[in-house]
């Protein structure tokens, strides 16, 4: 198959459609977060434009680069967080949209330095155990190519991890990233997942010493939805 040399419009829609929804969810406010896609036959990200208002996003101000985040089409600057986003494409080759959120209680575990832990279902419905912090970056990281070197950070926190049952992050200090298929899926991800970190803090208030559910019923609750045999919802029409 041909390779394209640009990027879908369609593509294009959904990456303003995502980037707009996770302001009118209330998971990005001001200009914090910013949502990607790639399309994996051009090998080409689309990602929002650095510092633009949500309101004022157009399809045709997404910018357009390469793997190696160098800009190929669009006359405003990538947001600056795009080399995070190819650090994770290149690492995760299954995933086709990527979320960044300063979203509040997401956040709060990220300062806070602690993994979100599964205490309830709803967490164990998604993601396949406790959310994941990276370790704090070096002062030589920051100094260098921060942005790069949170992709960095990222990847080798998932050296152990699987990409695929838990696709979210918390960067200690700084905030969530989420991915999926899709760009519309990485946008439920990252909306799912301030729904449990908000549950595990309010748990944790109340609950200091409330403890993470069982592996049994941890499993029990991902594979029915994310298993080979999973059996949650309806079958695909034929």
């Amino acid at each position: 198959m041909p390779m394209r040399a640009h990027p879908p419009t369609p593509l294009r829609e959904q990456v303003l459609h995502a980037n707009q929804e996770l302001f009118r969810r209330g998971l990005a406010r001001f200009t914090f977060g910013n949502a990607s896609a790639i399309d994996r036959h051009a090998n080409r990200i689309l990602i929002k434009p650095s510092g633009v208002p949500y309101d004022q996003l157009r399809a045709e101000a997404m910018v357009v680069t390469d793997l190696d985040g160098g800009v190929v089409e669009g006359s405003l600057r990538p947001s600056s967080d795009l080399a995070t986003h190819a650090a994770l494409y290149r690492a995760f080759p299954h995933i086709g949209g990527i979320v960044h959120t300063h979203s509040h209680y997401a956040t709060v575990w990220a300062q806070a330095g602690r993994e979100i832990p599964c205490l309830g279902t709803t967490h164990a419905d998604y993601f396949h155990g406790a959310i994941p912090v990276t370790a704090p970056m070096t002062d030589h990281a920051i100094s260098g190519e921060y942005e790069a070197n949170t992709g960095g950070a990222i990847v080798a926190r998932f050296k152990t991890l699987d990409a695929g049952s838990m696709p979210a992050v918390l960067v200690a200090g700084h905030a969530s990233f989420c991915w999926g298929a899709t760009v519309a899926a990485a946008l439920e991800t990252a909306s799912i997942l301030e729904e449990v970190a908000e549950m595990a803090y309010h748990t944790i208030v109340l609950n200091a010493e409330a403890a993470e559910i069982s592996s049994a019923l941890l499993d029990r609750h991902f594979l029915r939805k994310h298993g080979s045999e999973a059996y949650y919802g309806q079958r695909p029409s034929s």
